[in-house]
């Protein structure tokens, strides 16, 4: 299964794309997507929207995992942030991926071991996980890739639980 993960975010979403087996999963690649914070909203999202859709096209996953929604204390940039989520879950759901949303905390304690854990932790362990040489950059691509490393984790549960059924 070909997983990509997606951190979204209104100047730079960061992407990943990790293959696994269930058991075992591997980089395929990751990087990330910018758009000038002098763009007018509306391009920042084409561009957002033309740079995943290169990612699938190249990669051609078959799961989209995205970071859920967070309440930040600036409402404008939740806002913002939920136009970006929307573009992704369009474009994911057009390329007919399977879609599935984690929450911050879930991703952090699933990749970390703990709920609150801070960027360079979260970066140092997808470097571990997927045992790169140094640790993906930048922070929103390595978020992306923890994403993805989430999903497997949890599919992989679910799919025990559907089998036991």
């Amino acid at each position: 299964m070909r997983v990509l993960g997606i951190d979204p975010g209104s100047q730079t979403t960061g992407w990943g794309v990790v293959e696994g087996d269930g058991r075992k999963y591997s980089l395929v690649d990751y990087g990330s997507i910018k758009a000038s914070s002098t763009l007018k909203f509306a391009t920042r999202l084409l561009k957002m929207c033309t740079g995943i859709e290169e990612v699938i096209a190249k990669h051609e996953p078959a799961v989209c995992a995205l970071e859920d929604a967070f309440l930040a204390t600036n409402v404008k940039v939740s806002m913002k942030l939920g136009q970006v989520r929307g573009v992704v879950l369009l474009v994911a759901e057009r390329a007919a991926l399977d879609i599935h949303e984690y929450s911050p905390r879930l991703i952090k304690q699933t990749v970390v071991g703990y709920g609150n854990a801070e960027k360079h932790q979260v970066q140092e362990m997808v470097r571990l996980l997927l045992s790169l040489k140094t640790v993906p950059a930048p922070h929103d691509a390595a978020d992306a890739l923890a994403v993805a490393i989430c999903h497997f984790h949890h599919a992989q549960f679910a799919q025990r639980i559907a089998n036991v059924s």
